[in-house]
């Protein structure tokens, strides 16, 4: 893997993922070059209203010009519409997807190289 290609996510499962480099865990921030856990608590984040501002300034901090933000494996995870406007406004692509189709997403786009950022969530 090339130093700023972003991590695989080598499998996903209720509760659990695994990520080429970074290691296993429930949540994940994943960008260009790396990635760690996502602890929520550090934002306040809730399902609702979701993703804030705050949990994505990292992912562009680290280089991300692409985001995937999953919902969570029932969707129960929102993203805050501040959020989608930070992202409109920076002029950053944005995927929102249930978890799993969020990872296949994700690959691809890392796989091709794309400067791919992701929020997963890997529970409801």
């Amino acid at each position: 893997m090339a130093e700023r290609s972003a991590p695989r996510i080598a499998s996903i499962s209720w509760g659990r993922m695994e990520v080429e480099g970074v290691g296993s865990g429930k949540d994940f921030k994943l960008w260009p070059g790396g990635g760690r856990p996502w602890d929520w608590t550090e934002t306040g984040t809730h399902h609702s209203p979701g993703i804030e501002p705050a949990d994505v300034e990292e992912l562009l901090i680290h280089g991300s010009e692409v985001l995937v933000l999953s919902r969570g494996m029932e969707l129960q995870l929102e993203t805050a519409p501040e959020t989608l406007a930070l992202l409109h406004e920076r002029g950053v692509d944005v995927h929102v997807e249930e978890t799993n189709a969020a990872v296949k997403v994700y690959n691809e786009l890392a796989e091709r190289g794309e400067p791919v950022g992701g929020l997963f969530h890997s529970t409801c």
